[in-house]
C-alpha cells in the first residue's frame, strides 16, 4: 500500500462516522483511527503482521541475574533521614545568585535552621531543618523545579 492510498483512507474516515479502520496487506498492518476531538490528531500506524511482543523474563530468571557492581557500592542510606519538599515549587540553594549557599553536604545542621528556599507562586518559601544532623547528600539540582514529597536532602542524624 503505498502512502496515497493512506492519504486517502485518512480523508474518507474523515468524511464519515467510521471510528477506526485496520487493513492488513502483505505482512503490514495499518490502523486509522477517527479523532474524537479537534485536538487529537489521526495517526497511522505500520507493523509487521508477525509482530510478537518481547519475551517476559520470569521472576526465576530475575532473581538469578546478577547485580551490577555499581549498584554494590552505593552507601548504605538505612540510617540517613530524608528532608522532604513540603510543597511544589522551585528549589534553590541560596538566597541569590550572589549569595553564599544555605548548607553543602558536610555541613551540620539544626532544627530550625534554613537549608533551602522553595519558590512558589513567586512566594519564596524558607524551608527548614526539623532534624539535627550533618547533610550527606543534595539530591536537586539548584533552581530546578520539585514535587511535593520529593526528597531534597540526606542527613545523617549520627
Amino acid at each position: 500500500m503505498d502512502i496515497k492510498q493512506i492519504q486517502e483512507l485518512v480523508k474518507l474516515i474523515n468524511k464519515t462516522s467510521i471510528g477506526e479502520i485496520t487493513i492488513e496487506e502483505d505482512g503490514t498492518k495499518i490502523t486509522i483511527k477517527q479523532k474524537k476531538d479537534p485536538s487529537q490528531k489521526i495517526y497511522t500506524q505500520a507493523a509487521p503482521a508477525s509482530y510478537a511482543p518481547p519475551p517476559v523474563i520470569s521472576q526465576a530468571t530475575a532473581a538469578a541475574t546478577p547485580m551490577p557492581p555499581a549498584a554494590a557500592a552505593t552507601p548504605k542510606t538505612d540510617n540517613l533521614i530524608t528532608i522532604k519538599s513540603p510543597m511544589i515549587g522551585t528549589f534553590y540553594r541560596s538566597a541569590g545568585p550572589e549569595k553564599p549557599l544555605f548548607v553543602n553536604v558536610g555541613d551540620e545542621v539544626t532544627s530550625g535552621k534554613i537549608v533551602c528556599i522553595i519558590e512558589a507562586m513567586k512566594l519564596f518559601n524558607e524551608i527548614e531543618s526539623e532534624i539535627k544532623g550533618t547533610i550527606v547528600k543534595v539530591l536537586v539540582e539548584d533552581a530546578s523545579p520539585v514535587e511535593y514529597d520529593q526528597p531534597l536532602f540526606l542527613v545523617d542524624p549520627s
